[in-house]
C-alpha cells in the first residue's frame, strides 16, 4: 500500500502550526472549489493508486460551519489483471467544521459527510457496485492572491464496503486545489472603510480618518487622530485634552505647553510666547493698563493710572513735594513755584513766629480770626513730613509765673489740636507742644507793644539736619538740578533760649 495514508498526520501538524490571520469575507457566501491529487485505495479492493480529482459547492451557514455538496472521482486500474479499468466515484453532502472562523485568512477544517459511492470495474460482473458511503477528512484553506481566493489542501477517507466484504474499506484521497468565494461582504473589523484584508492597522478607533492602508492620520501630531480631533491644526507642543483641543489655563490665547508665562492675568496683552508686555514699566500690563505711557517712576493704581495725592498735576513718585496745598502753582517737580513768606521764614531760620494768633484774654481759646493764619501754617507744614516741629507758647510778664506757664502750655496745646483736626494728614509724631510762660521774651515787657510781641506762638524745627536737606532741595529745584538724597538724622537737643536782654 502507498504511503499516502500518512498525509493526514503531516496535515494535522500543519494545522496546529498555522497562525491566525486577518478577517476576510463575512456573511453567508457560496464557496466553489476544485482540486486534483491522488487516491490510495484500500489494499482489499485490489486497485492501484492513481490520479484523483474533486469538486465542491458549499454554503457558509455559520463562521464555523459550512455545508458542501461534493464529488470525488478516482480513475485507476485493478492490480490483478493488466489494463483492467477500475474507477472510484463518490458524491455526497459534507459538513465542514472550520477550526477558525471561515472569514479568516488561514482556516484549518474537519470534514464529516454522507454520500453515495460507486466502484466500477471493467470486465467484472457486476461492473458497477453502488451503495451508501461515508467519509471524514482534514484540510486547510489558505488565502492567496486576494480575500476571495484560497488554496485548498485536503485529505479524505472514504468508507466503502467492497464486493463480498463484511467490513468497510478506507479509500484515501489527497488533493490540492483552489476555492473561490462568491457573495458575502468584505469584513472591516474596525469600521474604518478599509477591508481587513488590506487593513494594516486593524484596531483603528471608530471615527478616525485613515489612509489607503487603513492606518489613522494625525496631521497636527498632537496624539489625537484626525476624525476624532475636534481641533485640527493644533500647534506642535501644545498641551491638549482628549478631544485634541489645546488648553489655555490663563486664557491669554497662547496654549499651555508653549506659554512660557502660564500665569498671565486675564486681559493682559501677550506676545507669541504668552508673556505680557509693559512698555511704560509701571508694573501694570498692557491690556489691563488703562493709562499706557505713564512716565517712569510714577506710582500707579491697579489700572496703571498714576496717583496724584495732592492734586497738583505731578504724579506721586515723581512729586518731590507730595503734600502741596490745593490751588498752588507748582513746577515740574510738584513744588510750589511761589514760596509763602512763612515758608521762607521756616527754611531760612528754622522758626515761624506768629504774634497775631489771638486768644481770648487770659484763656487758651482761639479766636476765629486766628484760623486763617493757622491754616496757612498747616498747609506749609504738611509739605515737610521729615521735619520735627515744636509748637511753643509764650506770654508776657503780667500775672504770676505759674499762671503764665500753665497758660502758655494750654495755648500751645490748643494750636496743635487745631492743626491736627484741620489737617489729618499731618503725622502726630512729627509735632510736640511746649509752654515757656514768660521765660523767653523777645521784647521789653515795659511797653504795651513789647508785651504784645512777647505774647506769641512759635513753630521751631528741632531736627536741623533735615531742615538743611529741605533747604538744599529747594535750592536745587530752583536751578533745575539733581535732587539731593535725604538722609534721616538724629534730632538735636532743643537749643537753649537766647538771653533775655530786656531791662526790667
Amino acid at each position: 500500500m502507498s504511503r499516502l495514508p500518512r498525509a493526514p498526520f503531516a496535515l494535522a501538524v500543519a494545522l496546529l502550526l498555522a497562525a491566525p490571520a486577518h478577517a476576510q469575507i463575512t456573511g453567508h457566501p457560496l464557496e466553489l472549489s476544485g482540486g486534483a491529487g491522488g487516491v490510495s485505495p484500500d489494499a482489499r479492493a485490489r486497485i492501484q493508486s492513481g490520479f484523483a480529482s474533486t469538486a465542491a459547492l458549499g454554503w457558509r451557514w455559520l463562521p464555523g460551519i459550512s455545508l458542501e455538496a461534493q464529488a470525488t472521482f478516482g480513475p485507476s486500474h485493478a492490480d490483478t489483471l493488466p489494463n483492467q479499468k477500475h474507477n472510484l466515484t463518490y458524491a455526497g453532502l459534507d459538513a465542514r467544521w472550520n477550526l477558525r472562523p471561515a472569514e479568516s485568512r488561514t482556516v484549518p477544517f474537519v470534514l464529516v459527510g454522507l454520500g453515495y459511492g460507486i466502484s466500477h470495474t471493467g470486465g467484472h460482473a457486476p461492473e458497477s457496485l453502488e451503495r451508501g458511503a461515508g467519509s471524514v477528512g482534514l484540510g486547510l484553506l489558505q488565502a492567496v492572491g486576494g480575500q476571495r481566493h484560497y488554496l485548498r489542501l485536503q485529505v479524505r477517507d472514504e468508507f466503502f464496503r467492497e464486493r463480498e466484504a463484511l467490513t468497510f474499506s478506507n479509500h484515501w484521497y489527497a488533493t490540492a486545489g483552489l476555492q473561490v468565494i462568491f457573495g458575502g461582504k468584505a469584513h472591516d473589523a474596525d469600521l474604518d472603510g478599509v477591508r481587513d484584508w488590506l487593513d494594516q492597522c486593524p484596531a483603528t478607533p471608530i471615527g478616525a480618518t485613515v489612509d489607503a492602508k487603513g492606518c489613522p492620520k494625525d496631521s497636527d501630531g498632537d496624539g489625537v487622530l484626525d476624525g476624532l480631533d475636534q481641533c485640527p491644526g493644533t500647534p506642535k507642543g501644545c498641551t491638549i485634552d482628549k478631544k485634541g483641543c489645546p488648553s489655555d489655563a490663563d486664557g491669554d490665547g497662547v496654549c499651555d505647553g508653549l506659554d512660557t508665562c502660564p500665569d498671565t492675568p486675564k486681559g493682559a496683552t501677550v506676545d507669541a510666547h504668552g508673556c505680557p508686555a509693559d512698555p511704560d514699566s509701571d508694573g501694570v500690563m498692557d491690556g489691563i493698563d488703562k493709562c499706557p505711557g505713564t512716565p517712569k517712576g510714577c506710582t500707579v493704581d491697579a489700572t496703571g493710572c498714576p496717583k496724584d495725592s495732592d492734586g497738583d498735576g505731578v504724579c506721586d513718585g515723581l512729586d518731590v513735594c507730595p503734600n502741596t496745598p490745593a490751588g498752588l502753582r507748582v513746577d515740574a517737580h510738584g513744588c510750589p513755584i511761589e514760596v509763602n513768606e512763612k515758608e521762607t521764614q521756616l527754611l531760612d531760620t528754622g522758626t515761624i513766629r506768629l504774634g497775631n494768633v489771638l486768644f481770648d484774654t487770659g484763656k487758651a481759646t482761639l479766636r476765629p480770626e486766628a484760623f486763617t493764619v493757622l491754616d496757612t501754617i498747616g498747609m506749609i507744614l504738611q509739605q515737610y513730613p521729615t521735619l520735627r516741629i515744636e509748637i511753643g507758647g509764650h506770654t508776657d510778664n503780667r500775672g504770676t509765673a505759674d499762671k503764665n506757664q500753665k497758660l502758655s502750655e494750654a495755648r500751645a496745646d490748643s494750636v496743635l489740636g487745631y492743626l491736627r483736626g484741620k489737617f489729618p494728614t499731618l503725622n502726630a509724631d512729627q509735632f510736640s507742644a511746649k509752654g515757656y510762660g514768660l521765660t523767653r521774651p523777645i521784647a521789653p515787657n515795659t511797653t504795651e507793644l513789647g508785651r504784645a510781641k512777647n505774647r506769641r506762638v512759635e513753630f521751631r524745627v528741632l531736627n536741623t539736619d533735615a531742615l538743611r536737606i529741605e533747604r538744599e532741595r529747594r535750592r536745587f529745584l530752583k536751578r533745575d538740578e539733581g535732587l539731593p538724597t535725604p538722609a534721616p538724622a538724629p534730632a538735636p537737643s532743643p537749643a537753649p533760649a537766647a538771653p533775655d536782654t530786656t531791662k526790667h
